[in-house]
């Protein structure tokens, strides 16, 4: 994933989970606020109940894998928190959900 595409600073992430648009989901908490660029922006959170580092990682890997593939042209920085509901659930079924969230309603 490109360093454009990707939300870093502590403030840009406090500002678009303060602006109380939520998604929630059996697997996915995304928080989302619409930006003034062409282009989506993404931050993905995983916490240490998930697993350990490399676990951690593999879901990360794979969300941005998700995100990469599948071009969602709509100018928002989303926030993306992983649920411990994520454990062993198969590629295939990650993928059809969060791209049924992400293009769901906002």
């Amino acid at each position: 994933m490109n360093k454009k595409f990707i939300v870093r600073k502590n403030e840009e992430i406090q500002e678009i989970i303060k602006s109380n648009k939520k998604i929630v989901n059996k697997y996915f908490v995304i928080y989302y606020a619409k930006n003034d660029l062409n282009y989506n922006r993404f931050c993905i959170s995983v916490g240490k109940k998930i697993g350990k580092a490399h676990t951690r990682n593999l879901y990360k890997r794979r969300i941005k894998d998700f995100l990469m593939k599948n071009n969602i042209n709509s100018s928002y920085d989303y926030v993306i928190i992983l649920r411990t509901a994520i454990i062993g659930v198969p590629y295939e079924k990650l993928n059809i959900e969060l791209i049924k969230v992400l293009k769901g309603e906002k």
